[in-house]
């Protein structure tokens, strides 16, 4: 459908129609050429192309001016709507209503954000913006920004250290490492575990590259240390449930750890050693900046960090 749209419009040029409702509503060719700010002949050159276009004569001379065909009484019927429509679209700034929008939004994200923001999300989409629908793509740091150009996604969260200039990035929250474990399984005697009590015990990994190695390591390599890794994911989705039934520590970001205490019965500590803080950002192509649906659904997700973190 798309090609056939394009070989019929690539011959046509949109403007006859504007010296097609001029015909219409001054019947007269030296009128119309007045109202139009154009010489009588390029009105006429105009009205010849129409002719050649729609395979009829549109308007015939009278001894008062031009008088509409049939088939040009036919058309300003649809023409007319479709030019107020293109004006008010090229006049008017877009509008986006969630409650009535149908619409789906394609949004880049890791599993561990998934798991915090989309719940709340979907609940008020569910009431606000019942036709809205959201699909969720994996995503991290090294291919948001390339997801974002190929038009994959049109909205991505997660850190962002660097922003190119055809983007746009909006900080929503920072975030640091922290470390999850069962406290039934995994014994400290402060309230903070120790450098000695986290080198004690083994370590579930989540990486991207699915290594046993990540930032952690590289962090205590640092000191010279190292600990015991014995299992790794790309995903965060089983290592809630490895250190649940066993004596292992997971060092994740401090907002899905305080999901999983929340929901597994498991315990948080801050690390025995300093690491720096992330900061996790928004981030859509510049091209859609006038997208008001996506700066709405950009101000939904805002929202429900805020709610979280209230």
């Amino acid at each position: 459908m798309t090609n056939i749209i394009e070989n019929d419009f690539r011959n046509f040029d949109l403007n006859l129609l504007l010296t097609f409702r001029a015909l219409f509503e001054e019947r007269s060719v030296t009128r119309a050429a007045q109202r139009l700010f154009l010489g009588q002949p390029a009105v006429s050159g105009a009205l010849k192309r129409l002719r050649e276009a729609f395979g009829d004569e549109l308007f015939v001379r009278t001894s008062r001016g031009v008088a509409p065909t049939p088939r040009a009484i036919e058309l300003a019927r649809q023409i007319e709507p479709f030019l107020q429509s293109l004006h008010q679209t090229l006049t008017q700034p877009p509008v986006f209503d969630p409650a009535v929008a149908r619409r789906v939004f394609r949004v880049g994200l890791s599993d561990s954000l998934e798991v915090l923001m989309t719940p709340e999300i979907m609940d008020r989409l569910s009431t606000a913006a019942p036709d809205v629908k959201i699909i969720a793509r994996p995503t991290d740091s090294t291919c948001a920004a390339a997801m974002l150009d190929k038009g994959d996604i049109e909205l991505a969260v997660g850190v962002f250290p660097e922003c190119v200039q055809w983007q746009r990035r909006k900080p929503i929250f920072q975030w640091r490492f922290v470390s999850v474990f069962n406290p039934r399984l995994v014994k400290m005697r402060r309230a903070r575990l120790s450098m000695e009590e986290f080198l004690r015990y083994r370590h579930v990994l989540t990486s991207f590259s699915a290594g046993l190695q990540g930032f952690i390591d590289e962090q205590l390599a640092l000191q010279g240390l190292t600990r015991n890794v014995v299992f790794s994911s790309a995903s965060f989705a089983t290592s809630p449930f490895i250190v649940r039934r066993t004596p292992a520590i997971a060092t994740v970001p401090d907002f899905i750890g305080r999901i999983w205490c929340e929901t597994l019965g498991l315990r948080l500590s801050a690390l025995p050693f300093e690491v720096p803080g992330y900061e996790v950002s928004l981030m859509w192509s510049a091209a859609r900046d006038q997208d008001p649906g996506l700066a709405w659904l950009a101000d939904v997700f805002v929202q429900a960090f805020q709610r979280q973190a209230g």
